[in-house]
């Protein structure tokens, strides 16, 4: 593991890693943080959760052992992490690091994680567990399209910005509007303090050519059935988890369970693996093209690397 600290790059707190799936992205972050003592801190929704580190393209024990990964499979399956969990727990580490002088490599496919960084997140309430667990329970039993017709009457300026395919976010916005009688918009107006200004960070989006990237989460997803995906699965289906949470709709989770389930054959359960993951990329991309224009934009993992070190001030490798 590198272990150097204080390597001077002093107008520069942290390097910001984005991009979509199969991208490139971690091993960019990885080769940097080997050059400059640095440490890779995870930005992914799914690489958060302990039972999922092969479908979820987590670091492998040789790696973590190269360089220090924080944030990766911290959490349970069972449980739902949020972007204000990771902001809270990222804040940390981020201070954690600054004392030690080691430079942060926050990496990772989740643009909203990056977007909290930057922007800070509102306060919003505790919700009491009551009224959380009435409404998740009313969501089992309504349409997306009668959800939001509640919210119409309860909250209309959020039923606007909700569209009724996000039976997710309606359920939290009613949640919110029941235990405080404020609207959830007012609670998101309120001015946020951001954990790291983008002036102080180094900013990349790796964004390969579209035909290369898809032709790469095809290939992944054959090496992660290799590398005993479905061996993952079987283990995370002893676990009888809700279908509703958020590690279980990781992308490629719910084909294979239904593959061992004898719902759909194996061939089919792959091939809609990597349907559902090439439009996920697409959306990631879109995503970063109307919210991360002003980044710097590369087209592979070595681009990124050449680019961060001219700015971070050093080309060559660190001496292990």
């Amino acid at each position: 593991m590198a272990e150097e600290t204080g390597q001077g790059v002093p107008d520069i707190a942290a390097v910001l890693i984005a991009g979509p799936t199969a991208s490139g992205k971690s091993a960019a972050a990885l080769e940097l943080a080997s050059r400059f003592g640095g440490v890779i801190v995870n930005a992914d929704s799914m690489q958060v959760y302990d039972e999922l580190r092969i479908l979820t393209a987590r670091p492998n024990l040789d790696e973590e052992r190269l360089v220090l990964h924080r944030l990766y499979g911290t959490v349970s399956a069972a449980e739902r992490y949020s972007v204000g969990r990771w902001l809270a727990d990222v804040e940390a580490v981020l201070e954690e690091e600054k004392a030690l002088r080691r430079l942060p490599i926050l990496t990772g496919g989740t643009g909203l994680y990056f977007k909290a960084l930057a922007e800070g997140l509102a306060a919003t309430p505790e919700i009491p567990a009551e009224i959380r667990e009435r409404w998740r329970s009313r969501a089992e039993t309504l349409t997306p399209a009668e959800l939001h017709e509640e919210l119409c009457e309860r909250d209309p300026a959020m039923a606007e910005r909700l569209p009724e395919t996000d039976p997710q976010r309606i359920v939290r916005a009613l949640e919110v509007f029941e235990a405080t009688g404020v609207s959830l918009a007012d609670w998101q107006a309120e001015e946020a303090t951001p954990l790291l200004p983008p002036e102080q960070t180094l900013r990349m989006v790796v964004a390969p050519d579209r035909a290369e990237l898809y032709a790469k989460i095809d290939r992944r997803f054959d090496a992660m059935l290799q590398r005993g995906a479905l061996d993952e699965i079987r283990v995370l289906a002893e676990l009888n988890l809700s279908p509703e949470l958020p590690a279980m709709r990781a992308h490629g989770v719910p084909e294979l369970l239904d593959a061992l389930e004898g719902k759909i054959s194996r061939e089919e359960a792959i091939e809609t693996s990597k349907t559902m993951s090439r439009r996920y990329a697409k959306r990631q991309l879109t995503w970063a093209r109307r919210f991360m224009a002003d980044w710097h934009w590369v087209e592979s993992a070595a681009e990124a690397v050449e680019f961060a070190s001219a700015r971070l001030g050093r080309s060559e490798a660190a001496t292990p």
